[in-house]
């Protein structure tokens, strides 16, 4: 008995260790200073091919969209919403509706307008990635993106 128990830890050992844990998607950060108080921050996302990262508008019903929150601060506030290049729109039967998606890269652009000393722009992204055979449950990511405003 003590044999086949082992035996059972063993191979369930051997089975994790053999999972992959899929990450098709990998965000970096950057921010460009445009003016004397504004910088855009630029969230990049990079897609392993045949992967879909979905857009910021997306219908209720199909897959969970990219959403970005900003944690409050009193060194930079935001200016306007989160802008998005233009995605590919197409009907998926999967969702029965047409989904708005990036491949490959996205470049996601938030401008800031600085309001103290050494501004830090913190928050999350949240997204959901497909591709033929598959759909990836929502993840959440935190980003931190250092302004500086004397360049």
């Amino acid at each position: 008995m003590k044999n086949l128990f082992l035996f059972a830890v063993a191979l369930l050992f051997s089975f994790s260790a053999s999972s992959q844990i899929l990450k098709p998607v990998k965000w970096s950060y950057v921010s460009k200073k445009i003016s004397k108080n504004e910088a855009i921050v630029v969230l990049k996302a990079t897609l392993d091919e045949g992967w879909h990262l979905y857009s910021q508008n997306m219908a209720d019903g199909g897959p969970i969209k990219t959403t970005f929150s900003f944690a409050p601060s009193k060194t930079y506030t935001l200016v306007g919403k989160t802008i998005e290049p233009k995605p590919i729109t197409k009907f998926e039967k999967t969702f029965d509706m047409n989904v708005s998606y990036f491949e490959k890269t996205a470049l996601f652009q938030q401008k800031v307008k600085f309001t103290g000393a050494n501004p830090v722009v913190k928050g999350t992204v949240e997204f959901m990635v497909c591709d033929d055979q598959q759909c990836l449950p929502p993840e959440t990511v935190e980003f931190s993106v250092q302004l500086d405003p004397k360049k």
